[in-house]
């Protein structure tokens, strides 16, 4: 494997998630370059509302809003729009970089998505901050009426490695996740597209993920270390595998194959990387702030504090 990192392969990017322990340092440099160039000190800071929880009609083995899991979270249809203006109200006074908003589900009727374009709209009017939409399977007609409503980025997560994906869901194809993704692309929107890491794959199903990403060019990609939670099927998965060491291994492997995207460490960054922020940041330009779909995670002023104390600063996304 080459010293300074560039052009890897699968096999050189394997030998980054295996390497020892104590050679971290050298990759976190290396990281840190690519980062300082594209992305200065800076750390964006993103604002999740779940605008419509559970009753998935998928099987997503880690997923607490799948109609198949038996957890105790909310179940509601979409929310009002009162609350994700609210919400934006949030994202702007705060300077937070993105409102990123999601929604449990596939696939959605016509007048469904006609319905939230209004909301859309009514929320770029009253805090005209940019929106981020994960909304599962869009057709080219839908797609089109949320860019005209103001949606200008959305998240579809490749989740693991083409490989290892029936081993987490059997109810759509990994195909089907890329067809979408490039019909997105297609259109003109910015694609934010990353995964989850510790879902009992092995490393090479990491490094298939993050080469398919690398293929896609995101503008962001966010990495999710899994917390198993109770009533799913990855409830009693063992994370052993998710050392702060592993996980920092896999935040820099991100930056390395998709430089001047925006790398953020997503959910698990406060369980697996508590204390371990300075270092987190030679990779990452950006992290979420007050929870997740449906899970709690740092508060927003707590979260600045982090970043700062950390030695970077947070900043509103550019254009």
């Amino acid at each position: 494997m080459t010293d300074t990192y560039e052009n890897l392969t699968k096999e050189d990017a394997r030998s980054i998630l295996l390497m020892p322990d104590e050679e971290l340092p050298k990759l976190l440099e290396a990281a840190y370059s690519l980062r300082k160039k594209h992305k200065g000190n800076i750390v964006d800071i993103h604002l999740l509302t779940n605008a419509r929880s559970g009753n998935c009609t998928q099987n997503c083995a880690y997923c607490a809003q799948s109609g198949q899991a038996k957890t105790d979270i909310d179940t509601y249809e979409l929310i009002t729009c009162d609350k994700l203006i609210k919400d934006g109200y949030v994202v702007k006074e705060k300077k937070l970089a993105r409102h990123c908003i999601g929604l449990s589900g596939i696939r959605f009727s016509d007048e469904a998505i006609l319905a939230f374009a209004e909301e859309i709209k009514r929320l770029k009017k009253a805090a005209d901050t940019p929106v981020c939409c994960s909304i599962g399977f869009l057709t080219r007609e839908q797609a089109a009426v949320l860019k005209k409503a103001g949606v200008d980025r959305i998240n579809h997560n490749l989740n693991t490695g083409r490989n290892y994906y029936p081993n987490i869901c059997t109810t759509h194809t990994y195909e089907q996740r890329i067809a979408n993704i490039q019909m997105l692309k297609g259109m003109g929107f910015e694609l934010c597209c990353g995964g989850i890491v510790g879902l009992g794959e092995k490393p090479e199903d990491v490094v298939d993920m993050l080469f398919e990403i690398q293929t896609i060019n995101p503008k962001a990609v966010p990495i999710n270390f899994l917390i198993p939670i109770k009533g799913t099927a990855l409830e009693n998965q063992s994370t052993a595998i998710l050392t702060s060491e592993y996980c920092l291994k896999v935040l820099c492997l991100a930056r390395l194959l998709n430089p001047d995207s925006d790398i953020r460490c997503a959910a698990g960054r406060e369980l697996y990387l508590k204390g371990k922020e300075k270092w987190m940041f030679y990779a990452v330009d950006s992290v979420f702030a007050s929870g997740y779909l449906t899970a709690g995670g740092e508060s927003i002023d707590s979260t600045i504090k982090m970043i700062r104390d950390a030695g970077f600063e947070y900043c509103i996304e550019p254009g």
